[in-house]
């Protein structure tokens, strides 16, 4: 099993920056394929970002390209992502996921395990 626990979200301005963290529980971790999905009101959940098992292969969704970075440190068991010139359009739920098995890293079907989620809430 699996545990993932977000933190780090709040409130920011636009232009400002938040990090995100992922706390995994489980040995595997490692061998995860991690990633960053958000949700808005009334809005379908959403990729942001997505991490290989290396921590080598980074992918964003096209909205955050530039903004955001994704990354991992295996040896704390812990997904970061870095936001920065934060939009408003950027607030949302943000979930972290983790799948065991090779996956469409974009595909929130493809993830077997999420977080309870973090806000972030961006004021214009």
């Amino acid at each position: 099993q699996v545990q993932l626990v977000e933190s780090g979200g709040g409130l920011v301005q636009a232009g400002g920056s938040l990090r995100l963290s992922c706390a995994a529980s489980g040995r595997t971790f490692s061998s995860q394929l991690m990633a960053w999905f958000r949700q808005a009101p009334g809005k379908e959940r959403e990729f942001v970002a997505a991490i290989n098992r290396s921590g080598l292969i980074k992918n964003y969704a096209d909205s955050v390209k530039g903004r955001f970075t994704i990354s991992r440190d295996n040896a704390k068991n812990t997904v970061y992502l870095q936001m920065n010139s934060l939009k408003p359009e950027d607030t949302a739920v943000y979930y972290c996921a983790a799948s065991l098995r090779p996956a469409i890293y974009y595909n929130l079907n493809e993830y077997g395990y999420w977080g309870q989620g973090t806000q972030v809430t961006v004021s214009s």
